[in-house]
């Protein structure tokens, strides 16, 4: 029996953001903020292509081991799964339209920082809910999983916290639209 890498896309994500997380703690300290976070509102500098970069990188940055952890057990749960279903590459398109969603949502309307997986999460959680349906039809399980994800995270995002609860939403909307537009290969 021999071990496959079996999920190009989620692995490598997965591999890289701990390295990120691994070097920002030890050999250089402050990479996370200064590359791996999306800027707020008032800080994104078009002139810096750190700027523009940190659009699609934040969501390899993650705070600390528990946030990459809580971030890295759904994306390994569920990635896999739709990276059979929907390939390699589409999956990897989805990602990134899904990071550059959340850091240009991020950049125009919150003031803070915008760092981690969780917008990634929130759209595979939705776009796992697509899986087998057909065209034409809404699944029940979108609609679940749309009242109880998206539902718990419009509620908690009247709470004071240190979630972007509207980076979840944002790729949970993105994921829903995938869903309903990418056609599985």
């Amino acid at each position: 029996m021999k071990v496959r890498y079996n999920a190009p896309t989620v692995l490598t994500f997965a591999v890289l953001s701990a390295v990120v997380l691994i070097l920002s703690q030890t050999l250089l300290r402050g990479l996370n903020q200064s590359w791996f976070a999306a800027p707020g509102r008032g800080r994104f500098n078009p002139a810096l292509v750190r700027s523009w970069f940190t659009l699609l990188s934040h969501v390899i940055g993650h705070a600390d081991w528990n946030h990459l952890l809580s971030n890295f057990a759904f994306i390994l749960l569920i990635g896999p799964i739709l990276e059979e279903a929907y390939g390699s590459v589409p999956l990897l398109v989805m990602m990134l339209l899904t990071a550059l969603v959340t850091g240009l949502l991020n950049v125009i309307f919150f003031p803070w920082p915008l760092m981690g997986a969780s917008g990634i999460v929130f759209m595979m959680i939705l776009l796992a809910s697509f899986t087998n349906f057909s065209r034409g039809e809404i699944p029940l399980t979108f609609i679940l999983v749309l009242i109880i994800y998206l539902g718990r995270e419009l509620y908690n995002s009247f709470g004071s916290n240190n979630i972007s609860e509207f980076a979840h939403i944002a790729g949970g909307f993105c994921g829903s639209l995938f869903g309903f537009f990418r056609a599985r290969k």
